[in-house]
């Protein structure tokens, strides 16, 4: 039960995050910069957050996990963030959605590298089928070198971020670290916002494409990605994620008038494939393993 539970917040987290590029779509069409864009997502979802952990009587962790996810949002999520961005200013959306998507593979090394983590053949498989199936979803169109170098190094820095996730998430709760990594986050951007200039959204869109960012496309998917991964493991999470372009296809073809071509139909099909193959698997091993994927003993519930 405990990982089914872990499949499905992971599920939860891929469609919610498949909502950020079509809230972003709108918010850029507000008028606002890509610094103030991330400078009030996090934040305002750090207060989010820290409302929510006050209702729950739980604190800021302290000492070296502080630190630790200090690092993931100051670090993690700014990096990645600002490399994504960056990225699709020299190459196509769909290229750079594909790059990102390596970020699988690069869990799956790190794991076995640093985690020791066992990769069995049903999961190369169910990763070579959903990265296949996210080839073909998000059609890419081309671009130039530093776009590339870019896309594919927001997708090294965040597997890099999953991998230290999956050690921090067993000393704290989603919730503590979502709060602090939010802030983090909010307070770097803030300051870029601040020696950059601020472009506020010049319509009532615009916010409430800010709102959509910080609730689906923030709080949401973190939060439960965080949670996910406590129980299933960075490399399951990471290949059950492969779930979020097909989401992003799905609005984009729905809100944006974005043409869904058969290719992509047939793409979104390989990825459903792979995550259900990963969830056999899991199902499977449910009764069979009493330790986490990490191989570390299950912490108390």
């Amino acid at each position: 039960m405990r990982r089914l539970v872990g499949i499905t917040l992971i599920v939860i987290s891929a469609a919610t995050f498949g909502t950020l590029a079509i809230f972003g779509r709108y918010a850029y069409a507000s008028g606002m910069g890509v610094t103030t864009i991330l400078f009030l997502r996090f934040l305002i979802s750090a207060g989010v957050m820290s409302a929510l952990l006050v209702a729950r009587g739980e604190r800021i962790p302290r000492g070296p996990v502080l630190i630790a996810l200090i690092g993931m949002g100051a670090l993690g999520y700014v990096g990645q963030s600002l490399a994504y961005f960056s990225a699709l200013k020299h190459a196509s959306a769909g290229l750079v959605a594909l790059l990102l998507y390596l970020y699988p593979a690069f869990v799956a090394i790190l794991s076995v590298v640093v985690l020791h983590e066992g990769l069995t053949r049903i999961k190369v498989l169910a990763l070579a089928v959903a990265l296949t199936g996210t080839a073909l979803t998000v059609g890419p169109a081309g671009g130039e070198l530093p776009g590339i170098v870019l896309a594919i190094s927001a997708a090294a820095i965040y597997s890099g971020y999953i991998i230290v996730g999956s050690r921090v998430m067993r000393q704290v709760s989603a919730i503590q670290s979502s709060t602090v990594i939010f802030a983090s986050a909010g307070v770097v951007f803030a300051a870029m916002t601040a020696l950059s200039g601020p472009t506020w959204p010049i319509t009532a869109a615009g916010w409430w494409a800010i709102g959509g960012m910080v609730v689906l496309g923030t709080v949401v998917p973190v939060v439960t990605f965080l949670a996910g991964i406590e129980r299933i493991g960075p490399t399951n999470a990471a290949m059950v994620s492969t779930l979020e372009p097909v989401v992003t296809v799905v609005l984009a073809t729905v809100l944006l008038g974005e043409t869904l071509q058969p290719i992509a139909i047939a793409g979104g099909m390989l990825i459903l494939t792979g995550v259900l193959l990963l969830a056999r698997a899991e199902l499977r091993n449910a009764d069979v393993s009493p330790t986490e994927i990490t191989g570390q003993q299950e912490p108390a519930s």
